[in-house]
């Protein structure tokens, strides 16, 4: 007997993607609290295992390797937050001026306007100069405890170092429980898969890591020569929130012009400030980026920024960080199967088929030329 295979009509199965990517949103909404956390964990942990591979070639137990691995990272990251904790807690007693600055700027803008306009704006007498002071002063010093929070409803605090040693210990369980996933494919070329997807979320990580350092070089060189005080922290802070595509660097402009405008005599600094981000921001996007990170994600614009929108939305400033290297997995994921090839082909920019399309192009309008 012949079998029947059974197909749903069109409408059905785009009715069923919608159903799954609802279900899905609402899944990674109620989640997050170990979502977030367990992603962290695996990109840790991926940045981790070649440390732990070179220990245990070394003939160290892997659990010995994964603790000393954890441990690491601990005290990496517990030494970045202290070094922004600690410096945020003095922005305190720069504001101590702030009150005569804001109101020398209104008396400013008031004798402008007055001048070329003939209209007194009155801006000194609505500036309440003691409710700006008492603002700024609350704002920065309860900006380390902002910070704890978000790092951590970010990180989980506790369950991504816990995540992270299971990954690691159980790394080549999950591989073999993925050969087996896609047991109709050969074992050896899953496993090449696998190995080549680790390698290019690694080689993201580390190439993000170096454009953060070259980042922070320049920003703390630039800001030094302006004058500008805490410039350790405003380069070092401008680095790490440059992992952030589009808007962080913005954030990362902004907080160094506003202190700058606040504690300056002049608008020179902040003008200068603006003018340095921009052109270190040139040189990131045309040399740095480009050279060091490459196409390591092979994700076009377009899916990047969609993606970005959708991280915010669900997860905040987490799923802004995680978006790009989770889609880069899941275009990889999609790339194994031909059923799902086309979705990797709609994330990623695929320059040979650019170019055949192109060829294509070319070859019709030279029939509709020879047809003319």
């Amino acid at each position: 007997m012949k079998s029947v295979s059974f197909q749903l009509p069109t409408y059905l199965r785009a009715l069923s993607v919608m159903i799954f990517i609802i279900v899905l949103v609402f899944f990674l909404i109620i989640g997050k609290s170990l979502l977030v956390p367990l992603c962290m964990g695996g990109f840790f942990a991926i940045l981790f295992t070649p440390i732990s591979n070179w220990m245990e070639s070394k003939k160290i137990p892997r659990t010995i390797s994964c603790i000393i691995s954890l441990l690491l990272m601990a005290a990496l990251v517990g030494g970045l937050l202290s070094f922004i904790i600690s410096n945020v807690a003095n922005f305190t007693q720069d504001f101590d001026d702030v009150s005569g600055k804001v109101t020398e700027y209104a008396n400013q803008i008031d004798q402008w306007s007055l001048t070329n306009f003939d209209y007194d704006t009155e801006l000194r007498l609505k500036t309440n100069t003691d409710y700006v002071k008492n603002m700024l002063t609350e704002n920065s010093s309860s900006i380390s405890d902002f910070a704890m929070k978000t790092v951590g409803s970010m990180t989980g605090i506790v369950l991504i170092p816990v995540f992270m040693f299971f990954f690691l210990i159980y790394r080549y369980h999950l591989t073999n429980v993925i050969i087996k996933i896609y047991k109709d494919k050969d074992p050896e070329l899953v496993k090449l898969r696998i190995t080549k997807l680790r390698k290019v979320i690694l080689n993201y990580i580390i190439g993000v890591i170096k454009v953060m350092g070259i980042l922070a070089i320049l920003n703390i060189t630039a800001f030094s020569i302006l004058g500008i005080k805490h410039a350790v922290f405003f380069g070092t802070l401008g680095a790490v929130l440059n992992i952030i595509p589009y808007v962080g660097p913005f954030f990362g402009a902004m907080l160094p012009m506003v202190y700058s405008f606040l504690t300056k005599d002049s608008l020179f600094y902040p003008l200068g400030v603006l003018a340095i981000y921009q052109i270190i921001q040139l040189i990131e996007g045309n040399f740095l980026t480009p050279k060091i990170v490459g196409g390591n994600v092979n994700l076009n614009a377009f899916i990047t920024f969609l993606g970005l929108l959708v991280g915010a939305t669900i997860w905040g400033v987490a799923g802004m960080i995680l978006i790009i290297p989770m889609m880069a997995i899941l275009r990889e994921i999609f790339d194994l199967s031909e059923h799902t090839r086309p979705f990797a082909l709609l994330m990623g920019e695929e320059e040979e088929e650019i170019k055949k399309i192109k060829k294509v192009e070319e070859s019709l309008d030279e029939e509709d030329e020879k047809e003319d």
